[in-house]
């Protein structure tokens, strides 16, 4: 199965609009029902579903993020040889939508991963060797995996684009 992001050209626009969480968590990270039906991520841990995308990889147990516990984990594979780190973040965002908040839209490109609406961001925080994408759950909710691997982008967006078609599926059915 191919992304079919990279063969995207339009551009996204837009500007940062402010975003609300929907639901919580308990001490282990994992989220709290919401009682919110718009909510497609209230019986999912963000850690579980990076870790069971990402086995056989050689990454470490993915660990709730220090900005943001209650939807997003990390993981991070260190140096190999002549390989960059790979550091891969997952973030579980119920109520904001996947074109919301592009924070370098010049960069940014449509397309699907598999058959899910998708963005592609090349260096979401204006750093080269990250890469982004934003992949939609509906009805109104997204979950955004994020690559920095040294300073190479196109390496970067090849890498978060494998790990989005293993994270895809694991997503809940638009």
């Amino acid at each position: 199965m191919t992304v079919v992001l990279a063969a995207c050209t339009s551009q996204v626009g837009g500007q940062a609009n402010p975003s609300s969480t929907v639901g919580g968590t308990d001490t282990s990270g994992t989220p709290a029902p919401s009682g919110d039906p718009d909510n497609p991520f209230a019986s999912m841990n963000p850690c579980s579903l990076l870790d069971q995308a990402l086995a056989g990889q050689g990454f470490p147990a993915a660990v709730p993020t220090v900005a943001d516990a209650k939807e997003s984990c990390a993981a991070n594979k260190p140096r190999a040889g002549d390989v960059s780190p790979v550091d891969l973040a997952l973030s579980l965002q119920p109520g904001r939508g996947y074109k919301n908040n592009v924070g370098n839209p010049s960069q940014a490109s449509e397309g699907t991963v598999h058959d899910r609406a998708a963005v592609e961001e090349r260096e979401p925080q204006h750093s080269p060797g990250q890469c982004g994408i934003w992949l939609e759950v509906k009805p109104a909710s997204r979950a955004l995996v994020l690559v920095t691997s040294g300073s190479d982008t196109a390496n970067a967006c090849k890498l978060v684009e494998g790990f989005a078609e293993k994270i895809e599926p694991l997503l809940p059915k638009n």
